[in-house]
């Protein structure tokens, strides 16, 4: 059975336009008598020719509904702040990565624009969009993260994109001196980044930046170590008392624009749902591994919530012949780029890999997520904000995708109760059973299980 990757490359306007309905959308501007503007098209953005060369050729062909709400925002003269509610895969990378080319003076080789994002994934692939999209200008895009920022050299780029930790090292670190009497004759000493030019300071994935320990304090740090008027972007997906406090606390009290883009109903619509009730682990390690016997997956991302149960899956994924890589925090950066590349690239299908991925990660490939197990939240209850954005690694886009929840044991079955609930939306049950009357044999029972999950999905992704 295949699970096909229904683009919308060729839907016209019009579909999209349809589309867009599915969000919405509320829009504050900081002066209410505004007319509220919105582009219908990338040219009534007045984006110079080498920028709309790069949209088009990235793919793009009308904006999405964050992008014609947020762009003309963000290119008013002055510049304004802006504070924008937008999950991954609504195309919030693209409207604050041309924001900022609109903006770069590519004369002017200092550093002038910084971007932040929570892991060194999310930084790199912002640096793949931006680059696609100036990729007929002359503006220099750098990667600020570990083992790629340099500790010998300034790290020279019109626009500076990396991982909190990284980039306040690098803003703070001064240079080594080259010689001992340059050491004695130097009263004023340089910093591997200077930023006394930056104008614009994207914060990405916010909300995430919160949940991992640090990273929100490190953030207030870089922003008073660049100048006072920078242009400030703030981006989160989820949006409550804690996010606010942060976004106040990012403007420092600086009137902003405000957009809340709200996509859970349209990500829901996009992804056909199933849940496998198993008996036992084994049980469930028997069922995935037979699920990838009987669907051709194009690529599908398993998240697991430990390590050790992640090696098991890959090792009797390989020994059936399945390409996997399996990606988690404790790996090297060199390493953790190396086998992302692989699954970017199609060379492994199957990426196995604990929370680190949920955010963020746009493969149009991937036409399936597999919770193996389910997130929950610190405080033992269903995860459902990470719920959606794991599930959002597929269907982006209004293409559509496949959602597979594991159920094996009492407090695996009560998470998924608390989700469904919380969602309102029913998950379709794939029937897993043995039954003594398909044969004698366990073959026998384990083929025709097979081919009965097959004909379940197979009805319910027509439907």
């Amino acid at each position: 059975m295949d699970l096909d990757d229904r683009s919308l490359d060729d839907k016209t306007a019009s579909q999209l336009k349809t589309l867009h309905l599915a969000h919405d959308i509320k829009v504050q501007q900081l002066n209410p008598d505004s007319p509220l503007q919105s582009a219908t098209t990338f040219e009534q953005l007045q984006l110079r020719e080498d920028l709309l060369r790069g949209v088009y050729n990235s793919g793009f062909s009308v904006p999405s509904k964050i992008q014609a709400h947020a762009l003309p925002l963000l290119l008013k003269d002055p510049p304004q702040h802006l504070i924008a509610q937008a999950q991954s895969g609504t195309g919030k990378t693209a409207a604050f990565s041309l924001a900022i080319l609109s903006r770069i003076d590519s004369n002017n080789p200092s550093t002038q624009a910084i971007v932040l994002a929570p892991t060194r994934e999310l930084a790199l692939q912002i640096v793949e969009v931006m680059r696609m999209l100036a990729k007929y200008t002359s503006v220099v895009i750098t990667e600020v993260v570990r083992e790629k920022a340099s500790l010998v050299e300034p790290i020279m780029g019109q626009i500076l994109i990396g991982t909190p930790g990284t980039m306040e090292d690098r803003l703070k670190r001064y240079l080594p001196y080259a010689t001992f009497e340059q050491r004695r004759s130097t009263t004023i000493r340089e910093k591997f980044i200077e930023a006394s030019k930056v104008r614009m300071f994207v914060l990405d994935e916010a909300d995430y930046m919160l949940d991992l320990q640090g990273l929100g304090s490190q953030v207030q740090v870089i922003k008073r170590l660049l100048p006072k008027d920078v242009q400030l972007m703030f981006f989160s997906a989820t949006w409550n008392d804690k996010i606010i406090r942060f976004a106040n606390d990012f403007l420092g009290g600086a009137p902003s624009n405000s957009i809340r883009l709200q996509t859970y109903e349209m990500m829901l619509s996009n992804v056909v749902q199933f849940y496998v009730d198993c008996e036992n682990e084994e049980d469930r390690l028997k069922v995935l591994v037979a699920m990838y016997s009987i669907l051709t997956i194009s690529q599908s991302i398993i998240f697991v919530e430990r390590r050790a149960v992640a090696e098991t899956i890959t090792e009797r994924m390989t020994e059936r012949g399945h390409h996997v890589s399996f990606v988690h925090g404790g790996l090297s950066p060199n390493k953790r780029d190396a086998r992302m590349e692989k699954f970017r690239t199609a060379q492994t299908k199957v990426l196995i890999t604990t929370n680190l991925l949920a955010r963020g990660i746009d493969i149009e490939r991937i036409t399936m997520v597999i919770n193996y197990d389910l997130p929950i939240a610190s405080n033992g209850r269903a995860d459902t904000t990470t719920y959606v954005h794991r599930m959002g690694r597929t269907g982006r886009f209004g293409r559509t995708g496949v959602c597979v929840n594991f159920i094996h044991d009492e407090k695996s079955y009560e998470i998924m109760q608390q989700i469904t609930q919380f969602y309102d939306h029913d998950l379709h049950k794939i029937p897993t059973d043995l039954r003594q009357e398909d044969g004698p044999t366990l073959a026998e029972q384990e083929s025709a299980r097979m081919d009965r999950m097959e004909e379940f999905i197979k009805k319910h992704m027509k439907t």
